[in-house]
């Protein structure tokens, strides 16, 4: 592996962090789902700190993107991190990056005192499912994730009518 080094994403690389969520969903085969822009990345990161980023670096240059935040383990009784993208650009990946990008995340976890690290993986993803597994990581098969968006959401908080 060449020397990887990582840093904190600034409020100017918002376009650099639009890029690579496009390349993600180019990945995941759900372009048209992105609407982010650079302008809600910088309220949404940067403005009001509700996620953090940081790039793994190969000779200075971003090779990918980690975005993450806390959230809460009310059994633990402290916060965790969740890991909302994990993503290598294709042309570096196996070089390890992807699992030493997880490690320098566990080490933030740690250093934070959080309980837990978790994120979520498409089921057809199988080279990052070996990858998690070979890590450690458990498959949390008994939960179902459930989400609410756009309209429904809406609707549910009474802003739209049923």
């Amino acid at each position: 592996m060449e020397k990887l080094t990582f840093r904190y994403a600034q409020e100017q690389d918002c376009e650099k962090i639009l890029f690579l969520i496009r390349e993600l969903a180019k990945y995941e085969k759900m372009e048209d789902d992105v609407i982010a822009t650079p302008e809600l990345l910088r309220e949404w990161i940067f403005e009001k700190k509700k996620a953090e980023v940081i790039f793994p670096m190969e000779d200075g240059k971003e090779v990918g993107y980690a975005l993450f935040f806390h959230n809460f383990s009310t059994f633990l009784g402290r916060a965790g991190m969740y890991l909302e993208d994990l993503f290598i650009m294709p042309q570096y990946r196996g070089k390890g990056y992807g699992k030493a990008t997880l490690k320098e995340l566990a080490r933030i976890a740690v250093q934070r005192g959080c309980g837990r690290l978790e994120w979520s993986c498409l089921d057809w993803n199988k080279p990052s499912i070996d990858l998690y597994l070979s890590l450690g990581a458990e498959a949390m098969d008994e939960w179902t994730v459930y989400r609410l968006t756009g309209d429904t959401l809406r609707k549910m908080a009474g802003e739209l009518d049923a």
